[in-house]
């Protein structure tokens, strides 16, 4: 097929040689099977079939496996008699080694470019989900989001997002009338989540310069689709952050992208790894999101391939929209593990030469049941085939090797270095600062009222020198203490008092109030 990704099939033992129709691919798909089938190899012979064709991919690497995407396979290679042998059984005559244009993304920024997004656009909806909040907790960032907007504060990074839960937190009670109850409590418990994902390293997700999609939708010299790997490996220590981010990155497209209709072939194709993890205790509300955009993110160009152990991972109505499927064994131990490989088998399309259920049970390593969509986006008959085998290096590449590659990237340094402009942080530290400016002259006007009411009750003119602000030396009193009528003697006890902890209490009083004369 001249307009499609080849990935197996033929010999005596197999069915008709299977394709994925580019034309069809922006349909999503599905790559599902046990641990130790051959999923990760599936991912990669896909992943190299659309770059030949000139489509951009992204993909996360959970394993490090995926970076061998951009170095050749080798004839060294101690498996390579099996590849030729394989490639010759299937009537893959085109078979060779090749390296695919590689760029590699780190949320950390150690072992690929940094990937950042604001606060903004990662929205509260994502934000509650990233953070694991409560009903009641969600309704406070809302508040939070809608007040930046109306207050012209951008949320960038965590610092704002904390800074203006401060400011919320202070205001609390006027807000509480216009938006709903607001209590320090449920204030507190996001600050508390805030901080539990700096110490998972999430803040380096958030700031500036963010993430443009174009950077990752190119295409080199000789016109193949560049290959995005997102180093994961760390990042599944915390897997929330993880799945929320591809989560994000999904809608960014969804919501960026122009309408193109049915393309001949996709302008991106995007594979989430670890599908589960988006889905697990997943509220309602994200659900409904994800079904969304997966219904109608094709019209955008955009094909998405979930890849997972067990296709009842996926809710019914997204498994539902995945017409491309490569189906690797299951295990069937359990009364449950039976319920979902008979729940799988029936999703396909029968085969008269075939048990669907058996063949998902019994297919070995490289084998899988696949299910590829035809004419008029009609799924195909189930055939039992033999995955083709990779081009690109099986296993991931060294450290150096990586570094080299990061080096000369196209888009190198671009993303490097964080740009700090101003942002709700520093729009609110403004105001704290011109606040407490006021209330040093509030507080210096009324102690020059206090030095003018003691010298008119002592019947003395008022001269002018401020108490405890004086630019020249006072002129000494002739009068001993013992001198002193009572009301002097209170007078300098209470001119004491003020310019002592009284002025510091009345400054605290006013710092308390900071932002509720907004």
């Amino acid at each position: 097929m001249e307009n499609g990704v080849f990935v197996g099939g033929g010999g005596a033992d197999y069915g008709e040689k299977q394709w994925l129709d580019l034309k069809y691919a922006n349909r999503h798909g599905l790559i599902a099977g046990a641990t130790g089938t051959g999923k990760t190899v599936t991912l990669q012979i896909l992943a190299e079939g659309f770059a030949n064709a000139g489509v951009p991919v992204f993909l996360s690497d959970v394993k490090g496996d995926l970076s061998g995407l951009a170095k050749p396979g080798s004839e060294t290679f101690k498996l390579h008699g099996a590849f030729t042998d394989r490639a010759a059984k299937i009537g893959f005559d085109d078979f060779s080694y090749q390296a695919f244009p590689t760029v590699f993304w780190d949320l950390f920024g150690q072992k690929g470019h940094p990937v950042r997004t604001t606060v903004a656009e990662m929205g509260p909806l994502l934000m509650s989900r990233l953070l694991e909040l409560s009903e009641a907790q969600e309704g406070i960032l809302n508040i939070a989001f809608r007040l930046a907007d109306e207050d012209g504060m951008p949320l960038l990074d965590l610092k704002d997002l904390q800074s203006l839960l401060v400011w919320v937190g202070e205001n609390r009670a006027d807000l509480s009338l216009r938006y709903g109850n607001i209590s320090v409590q449920s204030v507190g418990a996001i600050q508390r989540r805030l901080l539990v994902l700096e110490n998972q390293g999430g803040a380096g997700l958030f700031g500036e310069p963010a993430l443009d999609l174009a950077d990752m939708m190119q295409v080199d010299a000789q016109g193949r689709g560049q290959v995005n790997i997102l180093t994961a490996d760390s990042l599944m220590a915390a897997p929330r952050l993880y799945a929320t981010f591809l989560l994000w990155l999904l809608s960014e497209l969804f919501e960026e992208l122009p309408e193109v209709g049915d393309p001949d072939k996709p302008k991106l194709v995007f594979f989430f790894d670890e599908a589960h993890l988006l889905f697990d205790d997943a509220p309602k509300a994200l659900i409904d999101k994800v079904e969304q955009v997966a219904r109608l993110i094709r019209s955008k160009g955009v094909g998405v391939y979930f890849i997972t152990q067990n296709p009842d991972d996926i809710p019914e109505d997204i498994l539902g929209q995945l017409g491309n499927r490569v189906q690797h064994a299951l295990r069937a131990f359990t009364a449950r593990d039976r319920k979902a490989l008979r729940l799988a088998a029936e999703t396909y399309r029968e085969n008269p030469d075939f048990n669907i259920e058996d063949a998902i049970r019994e297919v070995g390593v490289g084998e899988a049941v696949t299910s590829m969509l035809e004419k008029k986006g009609v799924p195909g008959v189930a055939q039992r085939t033999l995955i083709r085998p990779p081009s690109s290096q099986l296993g991931p590449i060294t450290d150096d090797q990586r570094a080299g590659l990061i080096a000369t990237s196209p888009i190198g340094g671009k993303y490097d270095t964080v740009i700090d402009r101003r942002s709700a942080y520093e729009i609110l530290r403004q105001r704290a600062e011109t606040a407490a400016a006021a209330a040093e002259q509030a507080e210096l006007k009324e102690e020059t009222q206090a030095a003018q009411e003691r010298d008119y009750s002592a019947g003395r003119r008022y001269t002018g020198t401020r108490v405890g602000r004086s630019t020249s030396k006072p002129v000494r009193s002739t009068k001993s203490s013992r001198d002193k009528s009572f009301g002097e003697a209170m007078g300098d006890m209470v001119m004491k008092e003020l310019t002592g902890t009284t002025g510091r209490r009345i400054v605290r009083g006013i710092l308390g109030g900071l932002f509720k004369a907004k």
